[in-house]
Order: C-alpha cells, then sequence, then structure tokens
C-alpha cells in the first residue's frame, strides 16, 4: 500500500504546478494533502477529484485559510472531521481521518506559530491534547497512519543549521520533548526514518523555496506500533516540486487492501 502526504500550500497553486499530473502516475492508495487554503464548493472542478479515487475534504470555513484532503482508492466506512479536542483548538489546525475495519488514516495540519498572527500557546495547547487522544486511542486494536504537516522537527539531523534555528517554533526544546514522548513512550514510529535513517532530508523550506536557505523535516507520517514492520520504503520526491514542501511517500507491506474492510 502506497501512502503519499504533502503539504501544498494553496491547493490552486499545486494544480498550476502539475500536482495531479504527477498524482495520476503515482499509482498511490492514499493521498493526503494539507493547507488547501480553500474552501470545499470551490473544488468541485473535476481536476480535484481524480479519476479513481473516493475524495474527501475539510475546509476552515475561512477562504484562503487551512484546509486537507483524503483521496482514497478505497470508500471508507467512517470519516472523522477534527480530533474532537473539549478544548476546541484542534480548529486551530484541521484533522480529516478515514476509518477500514482496521485501519485509520488521518491527514493533519497542525498550528504552525511561525507568523506573529498564530500563537505558540494555542500551538501548545494542541499537542497536549493530541498527546492525550494517541495515549488513549494506543489501547485500541487498530492501526493508525498519521500523514501530515505536523509543524514540529524532532532531532538535530531534522533541521538543517540546527544551532541556528532552535530558537524557533517547530523546533523549540518543548517540541522536541513532545515528539520524545511520543516516539519512546506512547509507542508510534516515524515511517520515513524507519526506512532512512540518515540525516540530510528535509521536506520544507521556511523562504518558500524548495533548496533555499535552510530545510526542515515537518511533514510526518506517523505510525502506530503494529505498523512499524510494515514500512517497506520511504522517500521524499524532488524531480518537481509543488510547494514550499516535498511529498512524503511511504510504501507498506499491506496487500490486503480489500481486508480493510
Amino acid at each position: 500500500m502506497r501512502v503519499i502526504s504533502l503539504s501544498v500550500d494553496g491547493i490552486f497553486q499545486a494544480a498550476q504546478r502539475g500536482l495531479y499530473d504527477w498524482i495520476a502516475d503515482q499509482d498511490a492508495d492514499i493521498i493526503c494533502l494539507q493547507d488547501l487554503r480553500a474552501l470545499e464548493p470551490e473544488l468541485d472542478n473535476d481536476i480535484f477529484h481524480p479519476e479513481g479515487y473516493f475524495a474527501y475534504f475539510f475546509d476552515s470555513g475561512v477562504k484562503h485559510y487551512n484546509g486537507v484532503a483524503i483521496y482514497t482508492r478505497y470508500q471508507p466506512k467512517a470519516l472523522i472531521y477534527g480530533l474532537g479536542f473539549s478544548s476546541g483548538v484542534d480548529m486551530e489546525g484541521r484533522y480529516l481521518q478515514i476509518d477500514f475495519e482496521r485501519y485509520s488514516i488521518g491527514t493533519l495540519l497542525a498550528p504552525s506559530a511561525v507568523n506573529p498572527a498564530e500563537s505558540q500557546e494555542v500551538k501548545i495547547q494542541f499537542f497536549d491534547d493530541f498527546q492525550a487522544l494517541l495515549h488513549k486511542i494506543t489501547r485500541k486494536r487498530r492501526n493508525y497512519i498519521f500523514c501530515g504537516n505536523w509543524n514540529m522537527a524532532h532531532t538535530r539531523k531534522d533541521v538543517e543549521n540546527w544551532a541556528r534555528n532552535e530558537d524557533q517554533s517547530g523546533f523549540l526544546g518543548h517540541e522536541q520533548q513532545w515528539m520524545n514522548q511520543l516516539f519512546r513512550q506512547l509507542g508510534y514510529a516515524d515511517a520515513f526514518r524507519l526506512a532512512v535513517p540518515d540525516a540530510g532530508e528535509y521536506s520544507w523550506w521556511p523562504s518558500g523555496e524548495v533548496g533555499v536557505g535552510d530545510g526542515w523535516r515537518v511533514d510526518h507520517q506517523v505510525i502506530s506500533e503494529g505498523l512499524i514492520k510494515k514500512v517497506e520504503y520511504a522517500a521524499m520526491y524532488k524531480t518537481k516540486t509543488f510547494s514550499s514542501h516535498l511529498p512524503v511517500i511511504v510504501d507498506y507491506d499491506i496487500d490486503d487492501l480489500e481486508g480493510m474492510y
């Protein structure tokens, strides 16, 4: 099963850059997009509904602001919109999940706190609530893949020239500690890092242009413990760019897709 995740910096711009032509050639089973910057009614054009896929969107209700999408070759049993935090802070980002019999795949756009209008306190609350949710669902007999732009890098090898970026949101000490807890205590894993352990692979450039300035790896496919041995291959697509982020591609040893029902 091939899963692709990409933060698009606006779906219309990405489409103009050839994203959907590229998608048609990938033979992916699940495609998770983030940061659409579009309302769902604006996406009724056929280009945004690739042949062979069921398409699901969750916008922000605000034009030109966040939003996520999932394309799947298999119709899910259920859809979950949002993370359901009692604080309501999950709506500062966006999350959409598709459920099958034994698998759940989510597309996540986390708050960034990079722009002055965005609050680091909101981001902290978001991830504290998210951690509580992840802890809760570890007891379920279900496999999870959380794809998305987490707006957070884990270790020094995930940030180019890390020393001059350690005071930036996304690589603050408490954010690195949060990811340590995610991977070392809660039992989740970074699918890309399982397949590609070496440093020097980045998925996002704050400059807005791939390869310009320092690169960060903030786009992840985080998987539950039951999928750790299922990761076969992972890569970032670099031949053509569709945004300031690169597509993260992971192949899983799951061939019983019909069994997902």
